[in-house]
C-alpha cells in the first residue's frame, strides 16, 4: 500500500513539474527570439535614422516586456520545485546541477537585468549607440540564461564530468568543461534557441498579419514581416540541422528515447524512418504484435540518421530491454542485476564504515566500483519500467517534425509576397500567419515532451529514477499545490494574453 501511495505522489509531482515547465516554456522562446528581433529593428533605426524603425522597435519592445515579466515568475517557481518535490534529487546532484544555475543567476541574468532598464527607459536619456548596445546585451544575456539552464538539463540527459561519492551518497563535479561542452548540452542549446527564434519570428508575422487584415499600421506590419521572415528562414535552417544532430546524439546516449519516438520495438538493419503512422496501443514490449495499425516508412533513412551509416543496425525497445548479444547490447534485466549488486555493496560499505571495519569497507568499495555505473538500475522492479510511454513520445515527435517542416514554408511565402509587395492582398496567407503563432507553440511544446517524457523513468539518465529523486511528501500535499499552480499559471496566461491583446490593439501609437 505504501509503495502505491509513493507512486501516486511521484506521478503527481511529475505532473506538477510538467505543468510548471510547459507554462514556463510558453513565455521563454518568445523572450529568446524577440530579444534578437528587437536588436535587429533598432540596428536598422540607428543605421538609417528612419523614425519608423524606432516606432517598430518600441512597439515590439512593449510586448517583449510583458512576456518577459510573466516568464520570470513561472521560472522562479520551477526552480523552487526542485527543493520542494525533488529534495533527494537536489541532495544527490545539487553540486553539479546547481553550478550552471548559479552561473546563470550571477552572470547571464545579471547582464540581462542590468541593461533591461536602459533598454526600456533609456530612450532619449542615453546615446543611440549605447541604447542599441543595451538592447543587444539584453538579447545576448537572455540567451546566455538559456545556455546555462540547458547545460543543466543536458547533464540530466547525459551525466558526465562527475564522480559518485559513496561516503555522502552524492554525485560531485569533477570536470565542469565536460558538463558544459557535452554533445547533449550543445545540441539542446542550439536546437532550443534556434526553434525559439523561429517561434518569435512567427509571432511577429502573426501580429503583423492581423494588422494587415484590419488595414492598420500597414508600413509597420510590412517592415516587421520582412525582418521576421528572413530571421525565421535562417533560424529554421539551423533548427533542421540541430534537430538532426540531436537525434544522432540520442542514438549514442539515449537509444531508448530514439526507439520510442520512432515506435521501433524490434531492432533491424537498414531501419526505415516512419513518416506517419497510427500506433497499436495494445502493443507491449516483448510480444509479437505489430506496433502500428498503419504506417508509412522511408526505407533505410533511420539507420542513416541514427548512425550516419546506410544499412546499419538500429536497436529497438526489445533489444534494449532484453539484450541483443549479436550486437553487443546489454539488456536492462542484466543491468538491474548489476545495479542491485552496486546497491548491496554500497549498503555494506556504509555499515562497515559505521562499525569501523576498514577491511570490510575496502572490500565493499571494491565490489561497488565496477558496478557503480548501473546504480540507478538497481531501483527498478522490472525491465519494462525503463520504457517511456511510447505512443505519447511517438506522436509528439511526429507532430513536432511535421510542424517544423511546415512553419519555414510559411516564412518563405511571407518573404516572397512581401518582396513582391502584394502581401496585403494575400488574405489566405495572412490568416495562416495568425494561426501559425499557435502552431509554433505546439511544435515547441511537443519538442519538450519528446525530450523529457522520452527519458522517463530517469531523473538522471541511468543513475537516478524519479521514484528515488522525490521528496517525502504526501499525495494530498502535492495534489493541492498542483491545482494551486494550475489556477495561478492559467490566470497569468490569461492576464498576459489580455494585456498583449490590449497592447496590440493600441498599436505603435500607444508607445
Amino acid at each position: 500500500m505504501l509503495e502505491q501511495l509513493d507512486l501516486t505522489m511521484v506521478n503527481w509531482a511529475r505532473a506538477q513539474f510538467a505543468l510548471t515547465a510547459m507554462y514556463h516554456w510558453l513565455f521563454v522562446p518568445l523572450t529568446l527570439g524577440l530579444s534578437f528581433l528587437l536588436a535587429f529593428f533598432e540596428t536598422l533605426y540607428v543605421r538609417t535614422g528612419n523614425e519608423e524603425w524606432r516606432r517598430i522597435t518600441k512597439f515590439w519592445m512593449g510586448l517583449f516586456g510583458i512576456n518577459f515579466a510573466i516568464g520570470v515568475a513561472t521560472g522562479i517557481i520551477l526552480e523552487f520545485e526542485f527543493g520542494t518535490n525533488w529534495s533527494n534529487y537536489s541532495w544527490m546532484v545539487g553540486d553539479i546541477f546547481g553550478a550552471p544555475l548559479a552561473i546563470e543567476g550571477i552572470f547571464a541574468f545579471f547582464l540581462e537585468a542590468t541593461f533591461f532598464a536602459v533598454m526600456f527607459f533609456g530612450w532619449d536619456r542615453v546615446s543611440k549607440r549605447f541604447h542599441l548596445l543595451s538592447t543587444w546585451l539584453v538579447a545576448i544575456g537572455s540567451n546566455l540564461s538559456a545556455l546555462w539552464i540547458l547545460v543543466a538539463n543536458g547533464w540530466m540527459q547525459f551525466p558526465v564530468g562527475m564522480r559518485f561519492n559513496p561516503d555522502s551518497a552524492r554525485f560531485e563535479m569533477q570536470d565542469i568543461a565536460s558538463v558544459i561542452f557535452s554533445p547533449v548540452a550543445i545540441s539542446k542549446f542550439t536546437h532550443a534557441t534556434t526553434s525559439s527564434f523561429l517561434l518569435a519570428s512567427l509571432f511577429v508575422i502573426g501580429v503583423s498579419s492581423w494588422f494587415l487584415l484590419k488595414g492598420r499600421h500597414l508600413e509597420m506590419a510590412k517592415r516587421s514581416i520582412l525582418v521576421a521572415a528572413v530571421f525565421g528562414l535562417v533560424s529554421s535552417a539551423f533548427v533542421g540541422f540541430t534537430g538532426d544532430e540531436a537525434a544522432y546524439t540520442n542514438a549514442r546516449t539515449q537509444p531508448m528515447k530514439l526507439a520510442a519516438f520512432e515506435g521501433l520495438y524490434k531492432g533491424t538493419d537498414s531501419a526505415g524512418l516512419v513518416a506517419m503512422g497510427v500506433m497499436n496501443h495494445d502493443k507491449v514490449p516483448g510480444d509479437d504484435k505489430d506496433p502500428f495499425l498503419f504506417e508509412v516508412k522511408v526505407p533505410g533513412l533511420l539507420s542513416l540518421l541514427a548512425n550516419r551509416e546506410p544499412g546499419s543496425f538500429v536497436p529497438g525497445v526489445d533489444d534494449l530491454l532484453y539484450g541483443n548479444p549479436a550486437h553487443h547490447i546489454v539488456g536492462i534485466n542484466e543491468k538491474m542485476v548489476r545495479g542491485k549488486v552496486a546497491l548491496a555493496a554500497l549498503a555494506s560499505y556504509k555499515t562497515a564504515k559505521q562499525d569501523g571495519n576498514a577491511p570490510a569497507a575496502a572490500a565493499a568499495l571494491a565490489a561497488f566500483a565496477p558496478q557503480q555505473d548501473y546504480l540507478g538500475f538497481g531501483y527498478l522492479k522490472s525491465p519494462e519500467e525503463a520504457v517511456p510511454p511510447v505512443p505519447l513520445v511517438f506522436y509528439s515527435f511526429h507532430i513536432m517534425v511535421v510542424l517544423g517542416t511546415m512553419l519555414p514554408l510559411i516564412c518563405l511565402l511571407f518573404l516572397f509576397f512581401t518582396y513582391k509587395d502584394t502581401i496585403a492582398e494575400q488574405r489566405w496567407l495572412l490568416g495562416l500567419g495568425v494561426i501559425s503563432v499557435f502552431l509554433a507553440h505546439v511544435a515547441s511544446q511537443t519538442g519538450w515532451i519528446v525530450a523529457e517524457v522520452g527519458r522517463q523513468p530517469w531523473a538522471i539518465q541511468n543513475l537516478l529514477p524519479v521514484t528515488v529523486a522525490r521528496s517525502n511528501l504526501t499525495t494530498g500535499a502535492v495534489q493541492t499545490t498542483f491545482f494551486m499552480f494550475l489556477i495561478l499559471f492559467t490566470t497569468l496566461l490569461i492576464a498576459e494574453v489580455r494585456i498583449m491583446v490590449k497592447q496590440i490593439n493600441k498599436g505603435p501609437e500607444g508607445n
